[in-house]
């Protein structure tokens, strides 16, 4: 399972609390003119962002990345269509697995790795209300013992 090991630029917290992330895959993204300086300048908002497969090619939308301050008549639209760069193998995988009931491509973090910008995302499946609130109980349970444990070494 590949991980964002470089530099993290975002994150995209929302989707670990709607979706079960059950694989993920890093991909490279297509940028134009100024987007990369925008990038390393932490710009970017992955909130409501997400993966398409369209003609066997994977492509990221509603990804916001803010105008370069520095840019002039060059700049890039904040929220363009971005292609993202797999392999054919993954491309392949994410089709088949994508086109399930319930089933989306989530980006998760985006992060600099040996100087280009990467994306890693996920094959998400959506949760429920009841398994969102089952997930913030066992959290709030698990919060609770460290908390309980951390005062019993201290005392």
């Amino acid at each position: 399972m590949p991980r964002g090991d470089g530099k993290q630029i975002a994150q995209n917290k929302k989707a670990h609390h709607d979706f079960f992330i059950e694989e993920t895959f890093e991909a490279g993204l297509v940028l134009q003119g100024t987007e990369i300086k925008a990038i390393r300048a932490a710009r970017v908002n992955l909130k409501d962002a997400f993966a398409r497969v369209q003609h066997g090619e994977v492509f990221l939308h509603n990804m916001h990345i803010s105008p370069y301050e520095q840019g002039n008549i060059h700049n890039h639209e904040p929220l363009r269509t971005r292609k993202l760069l797999l392999k054919r193998k993954e491309i392949s995988r994410l089709i088949g697995e994508s086109q399930q009931q319930g089933y989306a491509i989530v980006p998760l973090k985006l992060y600099i790795k040996n100087g280009f910008a990467k994306v890693l995302i996920g094959l998400a499946r959506g949760k429920k209300n009841f398994d969102k609130r089952e997930t913030l109980k066992r959290k709030e349970a698990k919060r609770d013992i460290e908390r309980a444990f951390k005062e019993k070494q201290f005392s």
